[in-house]
């Protein structure tokens, strides 16, 4: 008697279990429709993430694959030509002419130095050496001035460039108002790079001759973000901002190394220079105490071994209060 009324219980419950199911459904009841839409949203967030992941990580790769060109670019070109070093220098005057008024400069130290009688076999080394170093060494000079001055204005010439793109300003002329505005050597060289696009190359070509002109790490840094932006975009200000910050940190950092390493580089200077303070002083008192040195056979060859090892004690000192920053 209990079986019939059970089963009729039960198939009671499974009738309303599939009316509770599909009445609401009928009747327009919005939750499944919500459920489904929040389950499609998801889906176009997560899409749109996914794709700005990729862009970044392509961008990523293209900064990395830009930066390593042109590291490899910059350290390929740290044996430079004489041409290349007179450019980077500042300097209009042609390897020819350079190369000429070395030679002249060397014949006067030969002259200079027969008339003070020194020993005639020592006479040509000496002019020889002085005649291909020491003009060099100026040239050396002149360019790490020149490259110091224009990393001194740099991060004031990206700032400005900041504020320019900042305020609506197009690349070129917010670079324009640098190559208007900024201290020299940076307005020349800005100069430079709208110059060049003047006559047909793109921004990128541009800022790529600035970087033969001061191939340094700061103006990679620059021609980098430059490079990136103009291929992949982004935002350029932002970019341009936090250039600025780290070649502010890096000039603080090279100041900071300059003043730390000033004792050890004043220690070099006064071992180098004492033994011609020495030589003097003794010629001074005793003028015929040194005379064998330059008038013997032996005291020849015991000065130049001196002048020789004086010499590779220079070069090691100077290498070690040289510091690449």
């Amino acid at each position: 008697m209990l079986g019939p009324i059970l089963i009729a219980l039960l198939a009671m419950v499974v009738v309303g279990a599939i009316g509770f199911a599909l009445v609401p459904s009928a009747i327009g009841d919005g939750r499944a429709e919500q459920r489904l839409k929040s389950f499609q949203g998801d889906i176009r967030v997560n899409r749109l993430e996914q794709d700005a992941s990729r862009v970044r990580d392509q961008r990523r790769k293209d900064l990395q694959q830009t930066l390593k060109s042109q590291t490899a670019a910059l350290n390929q070109k740290k044996r430079v030509s004489l041409k290349a070093m007179l450019f980077q220098a500042g300097m209009t005057i042609k390897p020819a002419a350079f190369i000429r008024n070395s030679i002249i400069f060397g014949l006067a130290i030969l002259v200079l130095l027969i008339v003070l009688q020194v020993p005639i076999f020592f006479a040509p080394v000496f002019a020889l050496a002085g005649g291909y170093l020491l003009p060099r060494i100026y040239v050396n000079r002149k360019r790490r001035k020149y490259q110091d001055k224009f990393l001194d204005e740099l991060p004031n010439a990206v700032e400005a460039i900041v504020r320019g793109v900042k305020t609506g300003l197009p690349l070129n002329d917010s670079i324009r108002v640098v190559a208007k505005d900024a201290k020299e050597p940076v307005r020349s060289e800005f100069a430079r790079v709208l110059d060049q696009q003047s006559v047909g190359m793109s921004i990128t070509e541009a800022v790529t001759v600035l970087l033969d002109r001061v191939p340094l790490a700061e103006v990679n840094f620059f021609v980098v973000v430059i490079t990136v932006q103009q291929q992949a975009g982004g935002n350029l200000s932002e970019a341009l901002g936090n250039l600025a910050k780290v070649l502010r940190n890096r000039k603080k950092m090279k100041q900071k190394i300059k003043a730390m390493s000033s004792e050890a580089k004043a220690s070099a200077g006064i071992i180098g220079s004492l033994p011609f303070f020495v030589a003097i002083l003794v010629s001074i008192t005793s003028p015929t105490y040194l005379a064998p040195l330059f008038t013997t056979t032996i005291g020849n060859i015991w000065l130049g071994i001196g002048v020789l090892m004086l010499s590779a004690g220079v070069f090691v000192m100077s290498k070690m209060v040289k510091f690449d920053y």
